[in-house]
């Protein structure tokens, strides 16, 4: 039945987010390439899209006006590393690309987890984990 997974999220500027996102070392679906009204982030092995599209665009799809990402959060995005280093890097490259860390990289979980976030130019905030599983606690 369900083929694939869509996340749209708002953004200001397309061209700004695909530079931010590219510069993090994220690739682009190409079904999207050269388009004005989105782009197709993709995540992860399993190829989820996060389609960014301009706000006048999502409010269009919605019909409600945007949440502001000044005064609330409305999702967080976790993503999962394979290690330290990579969370670490990661969160390098968002700040050096002009996100914000709102949390630095550090242990979390007694330890088998270490984490840290960043909010992207438009103020969406999201989660970086490497979670070793050989150290995970069992009950």
């Amino acid at each position: 039945m369900t083929k694939e997974l869509w996340l749209n999220l708002p953004v200001k500027d397309l061209t700004r987010s695909r530079e931010f996102f590219s510069k993090l070392g994220f690739t682009f679906h190409p079904r999207h390439e050269g388009s004005d009204q989105m782009a197709g982030l993709v995540i992860g092995d399993q190829k989820v899209l996060v389609m960014l599209v301009p706000e006048a665009t999502f409010r269009g799809y919605t019909g409600q006006e945007i949440a502001d990402t000044s005064q609330g959060t409305e999702v967080l995005f976790s993503i999962n590393a394979a290690s330290r280093e990579e969370v670490d890097e990661l969160v390098r490259k968002a700040e050096e690309a002009g996100g914000h860390v709102f949390g630095r990289p550090k242990p979390a979980g007694a330890g088998w987890m270490y984490g840290a976030g960043f909010a992207d130019p438009d103020g969406h905030r999201w989660n970086v984990l490497y979670m070793d599983m050989d150290q995970m606690p069992t009950r």
